[in-house]
């Protein structure tokens, strides 16, 4: 009976399900609003939502992030190694995940946002070839490139990943979590 409860109290401290929860909810955010966009939004053209600073826009990237290799002179080459990278990416993070999510942490979020995001922008490169970018920002005279929900939680995600780095949990707090885990066994 003790093996039972132990095994149910570890259970419920593993934060991955919520954390592969967190990507399944930015994949769904993602897919929902590309799908809103392409069917309200006419190609090509913009509905302003602040002027000059933020528009919902509907345009294609077959490129890479900020449309790098869009112009490319094989497009098919550019597809298959973004595909290919993305497959790769997919799993590193979906492996992170996995090794530092069974606690809460800056890092194990980025990665659940990372992942979510690359899996959404991953479904559009090989269901449609390419992706779909409708946020479009302008600050003063600095017009950011189009972008879209995977974009914006792979970008959140990274700057966690940075924090968790810049200013990883002190030794203290380490020391406290495991005086807890102590506790809790006893």
């Amino acid at each position: 009976m003790s093996a039972v409860l132990h095994t149910e109290a570890k259970l419920a401290r593993d934060a991955r399900a919520w954390l592969l929860l967190i990507s399944l909810l930015v994949i769904a955010l993602d897919r929902v609003t590309k799908l809103l966009v392409a069917r309200k939004v006419a190609m090509g053209s913009a509905v302003t939502v602040i002027p000059h600073v933020f528009r919902i826009t509907h345009v294609l990237n077959t490129g890479a992030a900020f449309s790098m290799f869009a112009e490319s002179a094989s497009p098919l080459a550019v597809r298959i190694g973004l595909v290919a990278f993305s497959i790769v990416a997919t799993v590193a993070v979906l492996a992170m995940l996995w090794r530092y999510g069974k606690t809460w942490s800056l890092a194990s979020i980025g990665f659940a946002l990372v992942l979510g995001g690359a899996v959404g922008n991953l479904y559009d490169r090989v269901a449609l070839h390419y992706v779909i970018d409708f946020l479009e920002v302008t600050i003063v005279h600095y017009h950011w490139p189009d972008f879209n929900v995977a974009d914006s939680a792979i970008s959140v995600g990274a700057v966690l990943l940075l924090a968790e780095i810049i200013w990883p949990r002190t030794t203290h707090e380490s020391a406290d979590e495991a005086t807890t885990e102590q506790v809790r066994r006893a």
